[in-house]
């Protein structure tokens, strides 16, 4: 979808359809509603008084022009509560929009930017808010379906209309950032959707290969050996298919930050075999390493002025004859030792590793992200990633940055007492315990030992990750989460 900005009348607008807005509860509509509908006779007013048009969030009322207007057709969205209304919601009224446009097979489609008169946004982030939610929403993964599906109908055009000349310059800069995170955003959906046969850790080192204006490392398994991975090494060493630790480095200093991705593009659970009933979803164990990888493409193409260093260990997680064993007891690149309660526990023997690696690069503040547990899915379900850390001030930045994407995020405690269950007899800690409690909390501690005297956040997007059903500007499938918050954080 080409997107573009013009200075002028929406009166004077050529397209398939012209988008304005009402909220709830007005009964006579202000600023471009309000010229338009004078235009149109006022129709919307009727359609208003009517009940037709209530304005609610996300309803979409189509109204014909009869030549009245250049537009063929007009669409009044509805933004909710004038109360209410926040950049997200300026994403689920830009999804509406383009949903219905694909709908009526509207090609090219105009619209004004939501929010930023009465609903209180500044223009800058309502024109990005409008891209990213209308870029999101019309995502579709294609797959490998080799029959061409001609029900699917892509708009081609958005055009964001403004009179106010000296609007203009902060719409563009808007368009130019909502433009690349929602490119990112797609991307990390994109090989989150994709099957593991395809995306491999192989494939995703060439990925990262093909980002510009960073410098890629990528350590092969042997490599990762020698220098001491030996918690990657044992998730590893039960695949045929060939692990790498790969490592992006943007910007020219020591990194201050360290963004580190769980990679394991397929997750059997080893010796500690999952159950059958949706393994095939596993395939999604390598959200976190598609979000970091997104993410420096972003940071990179935006030219953000912080050092950054992606590090996306990636891996399978496979049972066979050299798999590593419940029992057996490991090293890591820290000097720690762990002892394996669960092989289906990899995610933070990986990231482990991940950790340290940062934390040897001398950076100042780690952030991982990992389809980590299960119990975060029971204790927050999809609407919310879990977050928890050694450093307030990171943390607080993070739920801030996750508030203003549209990505929620929830503290959850890293308490003293559960550091007691995973105490190990035979190595400085366990990779599991066996209580069945405090899941995500358990996780956090056991990746916090690695992180040492490094401000760290860990984030938990088991259950946001995927979602099994459509919500808002999300489709059903992969989301791209923590792309938006972390590229929200790095451009601040």
């Amino acid at each position: 979808m080409k997107i573009k900005v013009s200075e002028g009348s929406v009166l004077n607008v050529k397209g398939d359809l012209l988008v304005v807005n009402a909220f709830e509860g007005i009964k006579k509509p202000g600023g471009a509603t309000a010229v338009v509908d004078k235009k149109l006779s006022g129709a919307i007013i009727e359609l208003i008084k009517s009940g037709e048009i209530t304005g609610k969030l996300g309803e979409v009322n189509l109204v014909h022009t009869q030549g009245k207007l250049l537009a063929k057709q007009v669409l009044v969205v509805g933004l909710g509560k004038a109360g209410e209304f926040t950049l997200d919601r300026a994403r689920i009224a830009a999804a509406a929009v383009v949903a219905e446009a694909k709908r009526i097979k509207a090609k090219k489609v105009a619209s004004i930017v939501h929010g930023a008169g009465v609903g209180g946004l500044d223009i800058k982030p309502a024109a990005q808010a409008l891209v990213e939610g209308g870029m999101l929403g019309a995502y579709r993964y294609n797959g490998y379906i080799t029959v061409k599906d001609d029900s699917f109908f892509e708009v081609e055009e958005l055009n964001i209309v403004e009179q106010d000349a000296k609007k203009i310059g902060q719409i563009k800069a808007g368009v130019r950032l909502g433009q690349v995170v929602g490119e990112s955003v797609n991307n990390a959906r994109d090989l989150v959707n994709g099957p593991a046969n395809r995306v491999t850790p192989t494939y995703l080192a060439a990925c990262a290969k093909k980002i510009t204006g960073v410098k890629v490392k990528v350590i092969g398994l042997a490599e990762a050996r020698k220098m001491g991975m030996e918690s990657f090494y044992s998730v590893s060493k039960g695949s045929k298919e060939p692990a790498k630790f790969i490592v992006i480095r943007y910007g020219k200093g020591k990194p201050e930050y360290g963004l580190v991705g769980k990679g394991v593009t397929f997750d059997a659970g080893g010796i500690s075999l999952k159950p059958s009933r949706k393994l095939w979803e596993m395939k999604i164990d390598m959200s976190g390493a598609a979000a970091v990888l997104e993410t420096m493409r972003a940071i990179s193409k935006l030219k953000v002025r912080k050092n950054v260093v992606g590090i996306l260990p990636c891996t399978e997680n496979m049972p066979d004859g050299e798999a590593q064993k419940p029992g057996d007891v490991v090293g890591s690149l820290s000097g720690k030792t762990i002892e394996i309660i669960s092989t289906d526990a990899e995610g933070r023997m990986v990231l482990a590793d991940g950790i340290t690696y940062a934390r040897k690069l001398g950076v100042k503040k780690i952030i991982d992200v990992a389809t980590l547990t299960g119990a975060c899915i029971s204790a927050l379900g999809d609407a919310a990633s879990g977050i928890m850390g050694n450093d307030q001030q990171l943390i607080d930045q993070l739920v801030e940055a996750g508030r203003e994407s549209g990505e929620k995020l929830w503290q959850l405690p890293l308490l003293e007492e559960y550091k007691d269950y995973s105490k190990s007899k035979v190595a400085d800690i366990k990779n599991a315990t066996e209580q069945g409690m405090a899941g995500p909390s358990i996780g956090g501690l056991f990746l916090q030992l690695f992180a040492e005297n490094a401000a760290w956040a860990h984030i938990d997007i088991a259950g946001t990750a995927f979602l099994g059903k459509e919500r808002g500007y999300l489709s059903y499938g992969a989301t791209g989460v923590m792309v938006r918050t972390f590229i929200n954080l790095l451009t601040r």
